[in-house]
């Protein structure tokens, strides 16, 4: 029984390592704390699925060594081979689901800026490296502007805040992912690039974030409520879609 007891804890060990390496290298670091959560509350819940059928199968051993007197090498062997099997599969299924675009902006501002940011962490490896960093950028913005959501009354100046962030964000790097890779480089009639067009609305979009969060810190609805120029270039004039289809 101590040696099951010794094998058990090995498995779970292994159980832990397992999730931790998926966690540092399965997956790419968090852009804030929203989706950081959401997958540690993932992560927690498949530990969990691990460790009562990791107890469960050492139980049913030992209370079978029990009844027949012990089962044997042959049949401690086969205990641990099954503990292993459903370690290794409990700590890889089932994977983190990213949410769909279009139930970004549902819930409250937490949930809205956990979304999107998890979101926007699966769009980073379809995006060239400038538009990369401001992704990463807008994370960090996106948790200090999900504090101060969380802390006013919804008004249509503050939905209009969570349509730029739910919706219009994540229709700009849509837009730009439907443009075949080998056009995202091609010069434009503006001079511009796709790619550079993505990252100059994704500029355009942080700098937005940022001043409606020093806004809504400091209480100035009045002034938030007028900032609804965003809406006027939309995606910014970052992307047009008109342009998105190659002629």
């Amino acid at each position: 029984m101590a040696g099951e007891a010794h094998n058990s804890q090995a498995i779970m060990a292994a159980a832990r390592r397992s999730l931790a390496d998926q966690r540092a290298g399965g997956r790419r670091r968090s852009i804030g704390r929203g989706s950081a959560e959401l997958k540690a509350r993932h992560y927690k819940a498949k530990l969990a699925r691990v460790v009562v059928a990791v107890v469960g199968i050492v139980v049913a051993a030992m209370v079978a060594g029990t009844i027949i007197g012990g089962i044997g090498v042959e049949g401690l062997f086969y205990a641990v081979l099954a503990a292993v099997a459903i370690a290794v599969v409990l700590g890889r299924y089932p994977r983190l689901k990213v949410p769909g675009q279009a139930h970004l902006n549902q819930g409250d501002a937490r949930t809205m800026v956990a979304r999107t940011e998890l979101w926007l962490e699966n769009q980073r490896p379809a995006l060239p490296a400038p538009a990369v960093q401001l992704v990463d950028q807008i994370g960090v913005q996106l948790d200090a502007l999900g504090i101060q959501l969380e802390n006013v009354a919804e008004q249509p100046a503050t939905l209009e805040v969570r349509k730029l962030v739910g919706e219009h964000l994540p229709e700009m790097i849509s837009t730009y992912r439907r443009i075949p890779a080998h056009l995202r480089d091609e010069m434009r009639a503006d001079g511009r690039t796709p790619s550079e067009q993505l990252s100059d609305g994704l500029g355009k979009i942080s700098s937005e974030i940022d001043q409606i969060t020093r806004q809504l810190a400091a209480g100035d609805l009045d002034s938030l409520a007028v900032r609804g120029r965003f809406l006027d270039y939309k995606y910014g004039d970052a992307l047009d879609p008109g342009e998105a289809k190659p002629g």
